[in-house]
């Protein structure tokens, strides 16, 4: 189980207060995911992400969550992903990335860890893998085309694209051998070593969207092209895996 960052711990006490005082009995589970429990967070720039479920009853009365949502947004946490039991069962076959994802990098605020039992089949996380990263690809060569070159629209691209990218990595590392990193570094490591990715080139990428990198326009553009070559390289990999 990951571990809250100190910077949040402040506030997820009035979180769990509000969410119980809103929904009371319905309330089944309040559980942090996402890069608010990893090392990846940063305070002011990272969405806070809550999963929120619900009981049936619960369901029918969203609308007292209304007020909570406009309350937490002033400080940095997400609209919610709100599901029932129910809900989750029918999905994981369809976004076995995403609730692997979610399972791998979460913290039980109240009630129960309804993550931690979920089997993800592996059929169902490949076939999404190669359907994202063909779509990514895709992507990916049509911004660089609508970019004309643009380093800060090339910038924007990077940011916006790696922690989806990081994603796929970390579902591929699963399907490889059924654990994943819970760092994005440790993440960019593994897969050079597991299938051999270029991870210069992603800490570059991670360097570019975190805003630290001292690269010149001319090689922004370089990385963007190997950064698209080595997402075509992750395609090819799950094809045959």
């Amino acid at each position: 189980m990951a571990k809250i960052p100190d910077q949040l711990q402040d506030i997820i006490a009035d979180l769990d207060r509000d969410y119980q005082q809103a929904f009371g009995n319905d309330l089944i589970s309040l559980m942090l995911y996402g890069s608010g429990v990893t090392r990846t967070y940063l305070k002011g720039k990272s969405d806070i992400n809550v999963l929120v479920v619900l009981t049936p009853e619960g369901m029918d009365r969203l609308e007292d969550g209304f007020p909570l949502v406009e309350k937490w947004r002033k400080r940095d946490v997400a609209v919610p992903l709100v599901m029932t039991r129910k809900f989750i069962a029918s999905s994981l076959d369809s976004y076995p990335i995403e609730f692997l994802n979610m399972k791998n990098q979460s913290v039980l605020i109240y009630g129960e860890n309804v993550l931690e039992p979920l089997e993800i089949r592996p059929e169902d996380l490949r076939l999404q893998i190669e359907r994202e990263l063909h779509s990514k690809i895709l992507l990916l060569r049509e911004g660089y085309l609508e970019s004309a070159g643009s380093a800060r629209h090339l910038r924007r691209l990077i940011g916006k694209s790696l922690i989806a990218c990081v994603a796929l990595c970390n579902a591929m590392l699963y399907l490889k051998q059924a654990e994943t990193p819970r760092d994005i570094t440790e993440t960019i490591r593994e897969m050079n070593r597991v299938f051999t990715i270029d991870a210069n080139i992603f800490m570059l990428c991670l360097e570019i969207r975190r805003g630290t990198d001292k690269l010149s326009g001319k090689e922004v553009k370089d990385v963007f092209k190997k950064y698209m070559r080595e997402v075509e390289k992750m395609f090819h990999i799950i094809d045959v895996l």
